[in-house]
C-alpha cells in the first residue's frame, strides 16, 4: 500500500460562507459525504483546508468532491450543475479547488433569490399583427425594495421558459436566475413573450418559405422592438439602452431573435441565439453579411451535434458571415458554444441559459 497522499494537502476557497461544515468525499473513503475524519478545518469566512493524515493509506488515484454534510448539499458548477470529480495532482504538495456554489436542502438555487413573476398582460396587443398576446416579465427578487434599473432580455416562447412550463419542458430560467443572483450575477429583467401557438413558426418565420408562406417575422421583430420595448420602458425600472437590452430564443425563436438583431441593432445590443432554424431562410446569412453596427454588440450562439446534421454547421456559418466583416473584438462579440451530444429540446436549453446570461450582461471582459 502507498502512503503518497500523506503529505497532501487541500486548500479550498468558496464565496460561500454559512455555517454549514465542509468535508472531503471520494472514492478513498466509498463516497460517504460526512466522514468526520474528512471534514476539513476552516481557516477564515470561505478558506478551508485539509490535510491527509500520515496513516492515509491509498494505491489508487484520489478522486473527489466537497460536500456540506451529504449529497443534497454538495458542490456545484456556477451555473448549478453537477461537476466532473476532482483528481489529486500528487506533483503539488498542495492543491488548491474553488467552489462558487452548493446544493442546500437538495436544492441547487436559493428559494428565497427566486425572482418575482409578473403578468404584464394577458392579452397584451400587438397591432403589427392585429393579435393580442400573454406577457409576463420577471423581475429581481429585490426588484421592489431597490431603486435599482435593470438591463432587460426579451424571450420568445414563454410558455417554456419557467413555473410548470409546457409539455415540452422547461428552461427554468427562474431557477437559473436564483443561481446566477447568488453569485451576485442577476440583476437582469427578463420579459417572457408567449408563442403564437399554432400559428408560431409563421409568426416567427422573417422571410417567405414554400412551407410557412410570405411570414410575419418582420412584423413581429418591430412589434417588439417598436411597441413592446417602450412600454416595459416607461413601466418598469429598465436601462433603456442597447448595450443593456438583448432578445433571444430557441429554434424558431432563435431565428426571429437573430433577425430581430440584424435589423434593429441600434435597439439590441445583446443575442442570445439557440439552435436556430437557420434553414427556413438561407437569406438570414446575407443580411448578416450587411449587418453594420459600429456600436458594441454581443452575440451567443449555441448548437448541439444531436440536433441534426445541420445544425453544427448552419451555426458555424452564420459566425463565419458575421465575422467577415472584420470588426474588432470591442465592437462585435460572437460566442459559439457547441455540445456534440446536445439534443433539441427545453432542458438543454434551460443548461446553456445561465452561461449565455453570464457571458451577454456580466462578462466584463
Amino acid at each position: 500500500m502507498s502512503n503518497r497522499y500523506a503529505s497532501m494537502a487541500l486548500e479550498l476557497t468558496t464565496p460561500v460562507d454559512d455555517e454549514r461544515p465542509v468535508y472531503v468525499t471520494g472514492n478513498f473513503c466509498e463516497w460517504f459525504p460526512d466522514i468526520d475524519k474528512f471534514q476539513m478545518q476552516k481557516v477564515e469566512p470561505g478558506k478551508y483546508q485539509f490535510q491527509f493524515p500520515p496513516d492515509f493509506l491509498f494505491d489508487q488515484p484520489i478522486e473527489y468532491k466537497y460536500t456540506r454534510g451529504g449529497w443534497d448539499q454538495v458542490e456545484l458548477d456556477s451555473f448549478g450543475e453537477a461537476p466532473q470529480n476532482r483528481k489529486i495532482r500528487t506533483k503539488s504538495v498542495a492543491q488548491k479547488d474553488f467552489v462558487p456554489h452548493w446544493r442546500k436542502d437538495g436544492r441547487a438555487f436559493d428559494t428565497s433569490l427566486i425572482p418575482t413573476v409578473e403578468v404584464v398582460s394577458e392579452q397584451f396587443e400587438i397591432p403589427q399583427l392585429s393579435r393580442k398576446r400573454r406577457i409576463r416579465i420577471l423581475l429581481p427578487y429585490d426588484y421592489k425594495t431597490s431603486s435599482k434599473s435593470y438591463p432587460v432580455l426579451y424571450l420568445q416562447d414563454g410558455q417554456n421558459l419557467f413555473e410548470d412550463g409546457s409539455v415540452y419542458g422547461n428552461w427554468e430560467i427562474d431557477k437559473k436566475m436564483a443561481i446566477l443572483t447568488a453569485q451576485g450575477k442577476g440583476n437582469l429583467i427578463i420579459v417572457a413573450i408567449d408563442h403564437a401557438d399554432e400559428d408560431r413558426l409563421h409568426e416567427f418565420a422573417p422571410y417567405a418559405n414554400p412551407k410557412f408562406g410570405k411570414g410575419s417575422g418582420k412584423k413581429y421583430a418591430n412589434f417588439i422592438v417598436r411597441t413592446l420595448k417602450p412600454y416595459i420602458d416607461k413601466n418598469y425600472r429598465t436601462r433603456p439602452e442597447r448595450r443593456y437590452t438583448g432578445v433571444g430564443g430557441s429554434s424558431m425563436g432563435g431565428l426571429i431573435s437573430i433577425y430581430a438583431g440584424l435589423m434593429y441593432p441600434e435597439i439590441l445590443g445583446r443575442l442570445m441565439i439557440f439552435s436556430p432554424s437557420l434553414w427556413v431562410s438561407d437569406k438570414i446569412y446575407f443580411d448578416a453579411i450587411e449587418f453594420f453596427n459600429p456600436m458594441e454588440t454581443k452575440i451567443y450562439v449555441y448548437a448541439g451535434g444531436k440536433e441534426g446534421r445541420f445544425m453544427i454547421p448552419s451555426t458555424e456559418r452564420l459566425k463565419e458571415a458575421v465575422e467577415r466583416q472584420g470588426w474588432s473584438s470591442n465592437r462585435l462579440q460572437l460566442k459559439l458554444s457547441v455540445d456534440p451530444k446536445g439534443e433539441h429540446t427545453e432542458a438543454r436549453w434551460g443548461k446553456e441559459f445561465p452561461k449565455a446570461v453570464e457571458w451577454l450582461f456580466f462578462d466584463t471582459h
